[in-house]
């Protein structure tokens, strides 16, 4: 059997350099193709894998991701130490990945920008992933940003570290235009943490009623959801409760369990 997170190579071929999409593209039909079953991380990659490459839906599992118990919410001591040790004592929305175009930090930036436009103060916005996919529209989109002198790089941290700079966040603004899952949602569910995410590909689906959802490709959507956020204390509360309950779907527990169940329908097909 085979394990497939997503096809975001055969949607946006244009975002990975050309050796490793003409890799990914020649091999996964084959491999797709010869797999008794293929377990995936979302019911959204389920049915693009059918689509994409004809294998019949009975021949697909989903076994959704789970989060690290790491993640816990912290005391109000930890929230303080934590934002001072990394945007002088500000709130902050933060974005944690790979800084990738399909992460969408363009429009994550140009956001911001009409969010703090819009809401005079001292938010930040906390980027924490490592640059090895960045690139040179990222780049323009950052130095073009009106406020780009409160968007602060952490660059790539350790679990520890990030529970806490997740945990010690105003909201998690994760806006990427294709995921097979999005793991950083369950992170905040679990550190009590609203969310704002995508409205497209397996967002949705994994954030259920406990995020604000947007649309990816407008920074004015983007902008909106950091507004109410930022400015309606109940909002976020009850996204933080909404998401202490979702968390519960995803766990790698389950997750273990569901790929054990695919393996043993692999095996009995074989």
């Amino acid at each position: 059997m085979a394990v497939f997170h997503d096809l975001n190579f055969e949607h946006y071929p244009e975002d990975l350099p050309f050796a490793f999409r003409r890799h990914y593209r020649y091999f996964f039909p084959k491999f797709a193709k010869k797999a008794i079953r293929i377990a995936t991380v979302s019911e959204f990659s389920k049915q693009d894998i059918s689509k994409q490459y004809g294998k019949p839906l009975q021949q697909i599992d989903v076994v959704y991701d789970g989060a690290n118990e790491l993640y816990q919410p912290l005391s109000p001591e930890m929230i303080s130490g934590t934002r001072k040790k990394y945007t002088s004592g500000c709130p902050y929305f933060i974005f944690i990945g790979s800084l990738h175009p399909r992460k969408n930090l363009v429009n994550l930036f140009r956001a911001f920008d009409l969010f703090r436009q819009d809401h005079p103060g001292d938010v930040k916005l906390l980027i924490v992933g490592a640059r090895k996919w960045w690139t040179k529209e990222i780049g323009t989109a950052f130095r073009e940003m009106q406020f780009a002198n409160d968007v602060v790089f952490s660059g790539r941290l350790n679990a520890d570290e990030l529970v806490q700079v997740l945990g010690a966040s105003l909201a998690l603004t994760y806006v990427s235009y294709f995921e097979g899952f999005g793991i950083p949602i369950v992170e905040a569910f679990r550190c009590g943490v609203p969310v704002i995410t995508s409205n497209v590909t397996s967002m949705p689906e994994v954030a259920g009623d406990a995020a604000l959802l947007v649309d990816p490709f407008q920074p004015v959507s983007i902008a909106g959801a950091m507004k109410k956020l930022a400015e309606d204390e109940s909002l976020r509360n009850d996204l933080i409760r909404k998401g202490q309950d979702r968390k519960n779907e995803f766990t790698w527990q389950r997750t273990a369990d569901l790929l054990w169940e695919s393996i043993e329908k692999a095996i009995k097909s074989s």
